[in-house]
């Protein structure tokens, strides 16, 4: 396994010369730039910048780097620098097994660039699941206590293990704008359709009635709006007239769960970027 790399973020107005300015500063440092992508949003005017960085034999903060950074870029430029690591998630869960077990056993055997420090459900019945991988299950049940209430108990569960992002795993539960703006851009949610359509409930049935031939899914970053935040990751199957609605969401099953993965992968390997309402995605 190599040592752990940096990794360098820059997201700008767009302007000449900004890629020789970064790695004018990197070369600089010494820090010699193993992977690295760049984009240009020419209808918006932005670039966007994602470099890994070898580690350095002379090793520079990354407050000092930020700051070189800073000092030769626009000062609208968002500059940041993450160490690789493992970061933990806490994922959410209702019900149904299919995504959950997915994170869980690529968790289990290293290929998840990161790590479950718990599972939150606001049901128990997949708690056998999550003690089989040794993962702290929190059951945190919503009946009989107010909306306010169980998004209290909900965020300190989560809190309790601090961790980077939160993953809705089928967490089939509507969150409450306050809830969303607490842990703003680090939800992320799996929806069981091709945003942006059918969003809401019973996507599949929905398909089935507008007779569709693909059905999808889609992992986005939640915003207050219900199922509109910035799209991640989708991947679609073909269905027929044949398919009923339940066995439209038997075959979902397997796209909603790689679909989740993905996206997972990708924000905790920082390859994506929020802007305006949409993602660039260094994949």
């Amino acid at each position: 396994m190599h040592a752990p790399r940096e990794i360098v973020l820059v997201d700008c107005p767009d302007d000449v010369g900004l890629i020789r300015r970064i790695t004018g500063v990197l070369e600089s440092r010494r820090l010699n730039i193993e992977a690295n992508h760049e984009f240009v949003d020419a209808a918006a005017g932005h670039f966007f910048f994602r470099a890994e960085i070898a580690p350095a034999a002379d090793p520079v903060t990354a407050d000092a780097l930020r700051a070189d950074l800073a000092a030769v870029l626009p000062p609208a430029a968002r500059v940041r620098v993450i160490r690789e690591a493992r970061r933990p998630i806490v994922v959410c869960a209702t019900r149904e097994p299919h995504c959950l077990g997915e994170l869980l056993l690529l968790d289990a055997v290293g290929e998840l660039p990161g790590r479950i420090a718990a599972v939150v459900s606001n049901h128990d019945l997949l708690r056998g699941l999550v003690e089989r991988f040794d993962v702290p299950f929190h059951h945190v049940p919503h009946d009989g206590v107010s909306r306010t209430a169980h998004e209290d108990s909900l965020a300190r569960a989560i809190d309790a293990h601090a961790p980077a992002y939160v993953v809705l795993a089928r967490y089939m539960r509507v969150l409450s704008t306050d809830f969303v703006a607490r842990y703003a851009d680090r939800i992320v949610n799996i929806h069981h359709s091709f945003l942006p359509a059918f969003a809401g409930a019973s996507p599949y049935r929905q398909a089935h009635a507008r007779g569709v031939k693909l059905i999808g899914a889609t992992a986005h970053f939640v915003t207050a709006e219900l199922d509109a935040g910035p799209i991640i990751a989708q991947d679609v199957i073909p269905v027929d007239h044949a398919d009923t609605p339940d066995g439209m969401a038997r075959a979902g099953r397997d796209v909603e769960k790689l679909v989740l993965a993905r996206a997972v992968r990708l924000v905790l390997e920082e390859r994506v970027f929020i802007h305006g309402g949409r993602t660039v995605v260094f994949d």
